[in-house]
């Protein structure tokens, strides 16, 4: 029985989460310019594995999507679900359900085309400054990332992604102008979303084409000068704004051991420390020893300047976010029968575990167990900023969506988080990923939907963009006009 009488927290941030590169559209609207997600192509599920967001791309694919009227083709990402032009309404709707924040991204080349511009593009900054207008209008407050899957292409073509020192200051001076121009109506910063993605995807992650992907040295030389751009992040944003704060994201994993085989415990030990290796350099301002020890055992050098190390240190995160879907088994020996496919991870399926439309194993204990885990780790308030369900959902005749499914999904979750809060884990808030349905981020498919909110639009950019409540809308309404005491 649970005796746990605690609550969500009064100003516990309830809401839901969104990026830029999957909602906006508009990609040759208002000086903004080409990003990496922009030659994202779609192919239909038959002829690809893991989607075309997890494969690498070279410099002749891109040059030869360049050559081609930018109009050609499938690029789902650069149409989004029109939010650049139908924001207004998507906020509305935001409100009526009663969110107190929404997660969403500034699409870095909106704001520096090439990333290397000398001025930033005014009309960038002003629609940003007309979206954060109409969220003040409803009290709801921005959670913005900085950096979400995307990064202005020409810093891959002419200097070669995060691998090139020089994306630092780049980003640096980015960062100080959204600081600076926002300063008195962002109060929520992340830097980098997903951070871990950069080791399993680097094309996605830092702008790393295919070639270069193959050496780890580079690969983890960017991630690195990604780290000590965070760190700067973190320093320009308390410099601006005492008042802000600024966090790292993490695509979290919990991983259990597939038995008690003390060689499968090791296993999962270091699929563990490695899944929070980001955080910990991000969080404790220190490259931890695990890691020193990987980077020997697989001849991984990189260049850190006591600057960096200085740096990181002096300008650890203010808090720490994380995407929550699902776990996965560790063990000594992976048959590829036992694999199991979900998020960006590959592992072992866990049989006690029911999966979603596209394999995501359900596994909403393992929030409770992330939760402690990472509180205990590291004392510092948490936030989930992405959890939800990509299911297929049927519009009816009479333009209802049935979806007891993702409502079930989000209550088990929802509840593990209560928990989690009785356990005496420090929660900040709480952002379904996909509020409304968008482009998904791992298959570049409309189909897969995770929101609150139906949009009218197929895989193949096809449809009214026409918005629709789902029986979620009016669930998690509820949740929240209750503080989470009527799920």
């Amino acid at each position: 029985m649970n005796h746990c009488k605690k609550g969500f927290p009064k100003d516990f941030l309830w809401g839901g989460a969104t990026a830029a590169n999957q909602i906006e559209g508009g990609f040759d609207k208002g000086g903004k310019g080409l990003s990496t997600m922009d030659m994202v192509e779609f192919f239909p599920r038959e002829k690809r594995s893991k989607g075309k967001i997890l494969d690498l791309l070279s410099r002749k694919e891109i040059e030869k999507i360049l050559e081609n009227d930018l109009n050609d083709g499938n690029f789902p990402k650069r149409r989004g679900i029109d939010f650049y032009h139908r924001y207004k309404e998507d906020i509305k709707l935001f409100a009526e359900m009663g969110f107190k924040v929404l997660r969403l991204s500034i699409s870095w080349p909106r704001i520096f085309p090439n990333g290397d511009d000398f001025e930033p593009n005014e009309e960038g900054l002003k629609f940003y400054d007309n979206v954060f207008s109409e969220l003040a209008k409803y009290n709801i407050e921005p959670l913005v990332t900085l950096c979400h899957y995307e990064m202005p292409l020409n810093l891959v073509l002419k200097y070669g992604g995060w691998g090139n020192r020089r994306l630092i200051d780049f980003f640096s001076k980015y960062v100080e102008v959204v600081f600076d121009r926002y300063k008195n109506v962002v109060k929520y910063w992340l830097t980098f979303n997903e951070i871990n993605l950069t080791t399993i995807n680097p094309y996605i992650g830092a702008g790393i084409l295919a070639d270069e992907a193959k050496d780890k040295n580079i690969v983890y030389q960017a991630l690195h000068h990604q780290f000590v751009a965070s760190a700067t992040a973190v320093k320009i944003c308390h410099e601006i704004n005492s008042e802000a704060q600024i966090g790292c994201m993490l695509a979290r994993l919990e991983n259990y051991p597939e038995t008690c085989d003390p060689e499968d415990v090791m296993v999962a030990l270091k699929d563990d420390q490695y899944n929070l290796f980001f955080s910990d350099v991000q969080s404790r301002g220190y490259y931890p020893g695990f890691i020193k020890r990987y980077f020997k055992e697989n001849d991984i050098s990189i260049v850190i300047t006591p600057e960096d190390n200085e740096l990181l240190a002096n300008n650890t995160v203010d808090f720490i976010s994380y995407s929550y879907y699902m776990t996965m088994l560790s063990s000594k020996k992976i048959d590829d029968e036992k694999k199991v496919n979900g998020n960006i991870f590959v592992g072992i399926k866990n049989p006690y575990l029911q999966n979603t439309d596209w394999g995501w194993q359900i596994d909403p204990i393992g929030l409770r167990i992330s939760l402690n885990k990472l509180y205990d780790r590291y004392q510092k308030p948490l936030f989930i900023v992405e959890n939800g369900l990509g299911a297929h959902d049927e519009l009816e005749e009479n333009l209802e969506i049935h979806d007891d499914y993702r409502i079930d999904y989000t209550k088990k979750h929802l509840h593990q988080m209560h928990e989690a809060i009785c356990d005496g884990v420090e929660i900040m808030g709480y952002t379904s990923w996909g509020c409304i349905d968008l482009i998904s981020a791992s298959t570049s498919e409309m189909s897969k939907r995770y929101g609150f909110i139906y949009v009218d639009q197929d895989d193949f950019g096809k449809g009214s963009l026409n918005r629709y409540k789902k029986d979620s809308f009016y669930w998690y309404k509820k949740v929240i006009d209750s503080n989470g005491k009527d799920m």
